[in-house]
């Protein structure tokens, strides 16, 4: 019997294109390093704000009124956080969660270059600040959609029944950033103070450069998510994902926005304490502040991800409450103990409040506020309800400058106001749904009747 051969010119199977496939620790690694490198940028503002910028930025005068306006620019990035939602929530339902991530870092990476260069008030007046300003709100908008990206990502890369542990390597990129701003802080805040206020202030924003460069180059061997492409080869993606939301899912937006409420224990603990604490009222030492936040971040780091694991077994909104009241509770002792003075008495209030209480938060939204929204508007939404929440947070070290009082519990209103944040943000996330067991094709859809 002669062997059979197939014809050189007989048809050949169309070779079809592999189908989309997750990706969940390549995208957990690029979630954990574009947010490190993004709020490494975000957050040495922040540490300039409190420590430089009212020097450098504003004339010379009264000292309260340099700090509080310094400390309005660090809400001015907040402030451009919605805007940034919004455009780039569009975008990340439009074309794709993975370009949208690209540009954020690009963005940031140009306006935190842009405010290592910039000339001081003494050198061309009013147009220092006001240039200070614009370089912030580019970093606003790209924080705006770095963690709506990052996070619905990462989700939709993630295994079922494990979506909350890898979503939260996006905030543990997070912590990790404000802990390597605060590595970088320390040496340049001990420089003498006329090298301190020439050129060292300058070094953390020239350094992030570098450090982008890394990023880029992760997140762009990246994937597109197969809930996007299955989306998009669906013909299932609204022309306006934002009037879609709105049409379908304003509730969750709403409660997205509440529940956001939480990041203000953030920015009162890393800018309006460290301003606070190294003021006259205080008296310590900048570097000792510094020590402070880096202990507290050092712990979030691994706080983060456990508590985000614990969700995944018990449920997003038992671990999000009990943590939002504990911080609610726990910020009046980070006061108390800052009015102390006593530096062993600080560092264990802030690691029990930022590091632990907090990050009971901080390790579940990325996944828990990507789970309430359906796949064609999950970017828009997580977006814009976030960062319309974020915006009072941006402005909260201002308004804790505006409404502290005098003397040694002179702290007590601003201790207030976060604990009302607190408690806002635990009856919104028990007014929404539990998504945890939900399969990630079914989230966002209308419960059923009963």
């Amino acid at each position: 019997m002669s062997a059979h051969f197939p014809s050189p010119t007989a048809a050949r199977p169309a070779v079809l294109p592999a189908a989309p496939q997750v990706q969940p620790r390549k995208a957990a690694l690029a979630a954990f390093l574009g947010s490190m490198l993004e709020y490494y940028d975000f957050f040495i503002y922040g540490s300039a704000a409190a420590l430089v910028f009212p020097t450098l930025f504003f004339p010379a005068g009264d000292q309260t009124v340099g700090t509080v306006s310094a400390l309005a620019t660090f809400g001015v990035g907040y402030a451009a956080r919605p805007l940034g939602g919004i455009v780039l929530g569009h975008f990340g339902d439009k074309v794709g969660r993975k370009k949208v991530m690209v540009f954020t870092l690009l963005l940031m990476g140009l306006s935190s270059l842009v405010v290592g260069l910039l000339p001081t008030y003494e050198q061309v007046g009013i147009a220092a600040p006001v240039l200070l300003v614009l370089a912030r709100l580019g970093q606003g908008i790209s924080a705006g959609g770095e963690a709506a990206g990052a996070s619905t990502l990462t989700l939709e890369h993630s295994p079922e029944g494990r979506r909350g542990f890898f979503t939260s390597f996006a905030m543990s990129g997070t912590m990790a950033g404000i802990l390597l701003a605060g590595f970088v802080f320390i040496p340049v805040a001990a420089l003498p103070e006329a090298q301190l206020l020439s050129w060292g202030w300058r070094l953390p924003f020239w350094l992030s450069i570098v450090m982008i460069v890394l990023a880029y180059l992760v997140r762009r061997r990246l994937d597109e998510t197969p809930a996007f492409e299955a989306v998009a080869a669906g013909e299932q993606a609204p022309p306006l994902p934002l009037a879609h939301l709105f049409r379908t899912q304003w509730a969750d937006v709403l409660k997205v926005m509440f529940a956001s409420l939480f990041a203000v224990f953030q920015t009162v603990f890393m800018v309006f304490g460290l301003a606070y604490a190294t003021s006259d009222a205080v008296g310590l030492e900048r570097s000792a502040m510094l020590w402070v936040s880096v202990a507290a971040n050092a712990v979030a780091v691994v706080a983060v991800p456990a508590s985000a694991a614990l969700s995944d077994r018990v449920g997003r909104r038992p671990v999000w409450i009990t943590a939002a009241l504990s911080c609610a509770a726990l910020v009046w002792a980070y006061f108390w103990a800052l009015s102390t003075g006593s530096l062993p008495l600080i560092v264990l209030v802030a690691v029990l409040l930022n590091g632990v209480a907090y990050s009971g938060m901080n390790g579940l939204w990325p996944a828990y506020f990507s789970e309430l929204f359906a796949a064609r508007v999950r970017y828009s939404g997580f977006a814009t309800g976030s960062q319309f929440g974020f915006l009072l947070a941006g402005f909260a070290p201002a308004i804790g400058f505006a409404i502290m009082g005098d003397g040694v519990t002179g702290w007590v209103p601003v201790a207030a106001f976060a604990a009302v944040c607190g408690v806002v943000s635990a009856i919104a996330v028990l007014t929404a749904r539990e998504t945890h067991r939900v399969p990630l094709p079914e989230l966002g859809k209308p419960l059923p009747r009963r």
